[in-house]
């Protein structure tokens, strides 16, 4: 898609209807879907003349999972950024990533992550028998803030060659780019153009070094190694990596034994001595619902809360934690969460990450029988 063909009402109207997902509440959605059509008839205007210029952020933090600076776009940004990202740029930028690149992706997210390490873990110890083994876990420091305007821009103008991008789409990025030092969090595309800054590192990790336990989630990251010279080696030469690029990375960073698990996406994993792999909630998880609990055991009485905000925010925690070796715990807090409201809350089953992954090895054991197979029958049919 061109970039006049994305600024043209019909790609802008539906770009609005995604835009207003979840968002039909907030004012601002409100006052641009009470003259939708004027409003998307300029908004098609402006960007056609290349007058188009990004309004001012709205600023606020956010204290879950810790506090973060977000810096929202207006309503009309947000439609201009799904358009040029959903019908333009997605497909660009992901097409080079990895498989355990697993965040901002259709498919993928924090509970894909969660499984594909526990896969990892599987695998290790069915190829060493051990737990012997070191994990390298690293995360950049102030990763958004942090990543340098010139660099990206030259990353950027990569993709868009390669994957022939209009260049009018590079222009109209870099205009988002350079409204803020670093990234913006709260915009679609920085979560893309976050991930493609680091996709050269991911390739690096995977084709140089031929890592085959790795997975990344934005700037968090891990590797799982059979020694710990193996892994020092690969911290020095990350760290070096990384300041090319002109980051660094943060005192989470670290080498620890393989038996003693890894903090990864809200859960504690380990590995057991039997070849098992454990998946529990982390503490501060389980200690913001003992707020939540507490403070629902006050406020639903004084009618503060509602009996559906209570069983909505209990059952996104309950979800979530199902991806993990949790039962208990959820049948703890779903019996508290019952007594308040006097009524019986029941947990989710676990969901069992276990059979996905022997379903995902079972299917790529497949398909290397079948190109085995192909590449044997065109063996035996080339006349020499």
């Amino acid at each position: 898609m061109t970039y006049e063909e994305m600024s043209t009402f019909e790609v802008l109207y539906d770009a609005y209807l995604e835009a207003r997902r979840g968002k039909r509440k907030k004012v601002s959605t409100a006052q641009y879907e009470a003259n939708v059509l004027q409003c998307t008839e300029k908004l098609a205007y402006i960007l056609r003349t290349k007058k188009y210029v990004p309004s001012k952020f709205e600023i606020f933090y956010v204290y879950e999972p810790k506090k973060r600076l977000v810096q929202a776009p207006a309503f009309v940004d947000k439609v201009v950024l799904h358009a040029v990202t959903d019908n333009i740029m997605y497909e660009a930028l992901t097409k080079s990533f990895i498989r355990d690149n697993h965040a901002s992706q259709k498919g993928k997210g924090t509970h894909d992550g969660v499984m594909r390490l526990k896969g990892h873990m599987i695998d290790y110890y069915r190829k060493h028998g051990t737990t012997d083994g070191w994990i390298l876990k690293g995360d950049v420091r102030h990763f958004f803030a942090s990543i340098d305007h010139d660099l990206l821009k030259e990353k950027l103008w990569g993709v868009i060659e390669k994957r022939s991008v209009d260049p009018q789409i590079y222009e109209l990025l870099c205009t988002y780019i350079d409204t803020t030092a670093g990234l913006p969090l709260g915009y679609q595309t920085s979560q893309l153009l976050a991930l493609m800054f680091l996709d050269e590192f991911d390739h690096l990790i995977k084709e140089k070094y031929r890592i085959k336990y790795y997975g990344r989630y934005m700037d968090d990251f891990y590797l799982i190694l059979p020694t710990k010279k193996q892994a020092q080696q690969l911290l020095k030469e990350i760290r070096e990596y990384m300041a090319t690029v002109k980051l660094e990375l943060n005192q989470k960073t670290g080498i620890f034994p393989l038996r003693n698990g890894i903090d990864f996406l809200g859960f504690h994993t380990y590995l057991t001595e039997t070849g098992g792999v454990i998946q529990k909630l982390r503490r501060d998880s389980i200690q913001r619902m003992r707020s939540k609990v507490k403070y629902w055991a006050k406020a639903y009485p004084a009618g503060e809360v509602s009996k559906k905000q209570i069983i909505d925010s209990f059952g996104a925690w309950d979800t979530h934690a199902a991806h993990g070796d949790t039962y208990s715990l959820r049948l703890k807090y779903a019996k508290k969460v019952s007594e308040i409201l006097g009524e019986e809350i029941r947990p989710r089953r676990k969901i069992n990450s276990t059979e996905k992954i022997a379903n995902m090895r079972k299917t790529a054991q497949l398909k290397k029988a079948v190109q085995k197979q192909l590449e044997s029958e065109l063996s035996d049919s080339i006349p020499f």
